[in-house]
């Protein structure tokens, strides 16, 4: 019978501390890690405290201090000598004013033993004034400044850009907003967040520029210059609902378009369209500025008319050359009447792109061009059988229930006003209303869910008025939704 010898095991030996005499295995120190740390601090040369200063007024951390930099510094070159294993944050309350960072390293020491350790670097937060806000108390503290200006009446444009403003979060950069007549100006502590808003201006609403700067100090050692410079944004003087008259020149190429039209949006382009043949047009800035044209009326003069009769238009066919129609309007002849002279037989026929929602007892809003007084270039050389008697604008409805049903809002800027015309309040729920009955415009803005208000409906208040639905709304975030409440305790897993 043979036997098989089992293979040999080998097993690693072990050796004593030189130290303290505990047997570990072999490492190039002879040591074991305890007796490795009392001889070797890897850490050593790392601060372990550092002192950072936080701005109240702007709240953020100032890192431009020279001493913040040299520890910094410091630390950085300290870390380039051993290998970073793990970094993170360790909790603090919140009015502790510490910062607690656990940093793992590694570190060859003695004939190639590798040793790792862990400690704690605490930063201490105090309070100081950044060079920014410093400037901003001392009343000088803007580089550029952007004026915003529209000579109109109406302010539904600026409505407009307040939103787009909010949206995009170009607000944020600016160290103060002043509102003043005809416009707004907006203050930047550098001339690149100025020009970066004059771009936005541009690509968002039809204007044109010129820039201008003033020259504050000059150091002929250094040869540096400072500045101030000033950004001019002049708007179209064009609003929604205004009845604008085209030079003969730009209305045939729009398409042989009607001299007398309504704008129905203001975006990046102005949005036209043509009551008696609904032609839509569109015109960007530079055609404006090429050819400009003014409102006719203001929206001061817009009166209630009460619709006698109604014959809607089909299947119009357009001459050669004619530009595109509108789809979302309807085509229609139509007798009305004031609701001021309903005493009177005076009656007035005129032609609107309104006959899809019209229906004979409505009440529309429009311009009586049949007994107003309009100083027009264009207008007056017009052949006066082509000038209509009255332009309807927009259905008419009821604002107050308008108002106790609207269960949505808006955010707004923080700015300063002065000089603010009475009537602003009527010129902003003119702004929600025609964001209710144009979707294309509320597209482009963030519309929020008033949950102060409840709705109360009732089969009497259905008057046909349109509304923006729940699903384009958005829920408006609250620093109380993070912890349950004011005043709760932070939710922690």
């Amino acid at each position: 019978m043979e036997y098989m010898q089992a293979p040999a095991t080998s097993s690693q030996g072990h050796i004593l501390c030189c130290t303290c005499g505990v047997a570990i295995p072999p490492n190039p120190a002879n040591m074991c890690v305890a007796c490795l740390r009392t001889q070797v601090d890897i850490s050593e040369g790392i601060p372990k405290q550092v002192t950072v200063h936080f701005c109240k007024q702007c709240e953020r951390f100032v890192l431009a201090t020279a001493w913040y930099m040299g520890a910094v510094s410091v630390i950085l070159s300290s870390l380039v000598q051993v290998r970073l294993i793990d970094a993170g944050f360790l909790w603090t309350e919140p009015h502790s004013k510490r910062i607690k960072t656990k940093l793992t390293i590694q570190k060859e020491v003695m004939n190639g033993a590798i040793l790792q350790q862990v400690f704690v670097v605490e930063f201490v937060v105090q309070s100081q004034m950044c060079d920014d806000c410093h400037r901003v108390e001392a009343k000088d503290f803007w580089k550029a400044v952007v004026q915003v200006r529209q000579k109109t009446q109406h302010k539904k444009t600026f409505f407009y850009l307040e939103q787009l403003l909010l949206k995009h979060k170009l607000h944020q950069t600016a160290l103060n907003i002043k509102e003043i007549h005809e416009g707004i100006d907006f203050y930047y502590g550098s001339k690149q967040h100025a020009q970066k808003m004059v771009d936005f201006l541009q690509c968002t609403v039809p204007c044109r520029s010129k820039t201008s700067q003033r020259l504050i100090s000059h150091d002929i050692h250094s040869n540096t210059y400072n500045y101030k410079s000033t950004f001019s944004v002049e708007i179209v003087p064009v609003c929604k609902d205004n009845v604008v008259c085209l030079s003969p020149r730009l209305a045939q190429s729009l398409g042989n378009f009607g001299q007398i039209c309504v704008c129905i949006r203001v975006t990046s382009t102005i949005h036209l369209i043509d009551p008696n043949t609904l032609q839509i047009a569109e015109v960007d800035g530079n055609t404006y500025w090429r050819y400009p044209f003014n409102s006719l009326c203001n929206p001061r003069q817009l009166e209630e008319f009460i619709i006698m009769d109604i014959d809607i238009i089909r299947d119009q066919k357009l001459g050669s050359g004619a530009g595109m129609r509108s789809n979302k309007h309807t085509l229609a002849e139509v007798w009305v009447q004031k609701t001021s002279e309903m005493d009177t037989s005076q009656q007035y026929h005129c032609r609107t792109f309104l006959g899809h929602l019209l229906n004979i007892g409505d009440l529309v809003l429009g311009y009586d061009f049949a007994n107003s007084n309009v100083n027009d270039e264009y207008l007056n050389k017009m052949n006066p059988h082509h000038v209509p008697d009255v332009v309807l604008i927009k259905k008419s409805y009821d604002r107050t229930r308008r108002v106790k049903r609207r269960n949505w809002k808006l955010q707004e800027m923080a700015r300063d006003k002065e000089g603010m015309d009475t009537d602003d309040e009527r010129q902003y729920q003119d702004f929600l209303e025609d964001l209710e009955e144009d979707e294309a415009l509320r597209k482009n803005i963030n519309i929020y869910r008033d949950a102060s208000k409840i709705p109360v409906e009732s089969d009497t208040d259905d008057d046909g008025a349109p509304r923006i639905s729940l699903a384009e709304m958005l829920e408006e975030l609250s620093l109380s939704d993070a912890t349950g409440g004011e005043g709760d305790d932070m939710m922690t897993d």
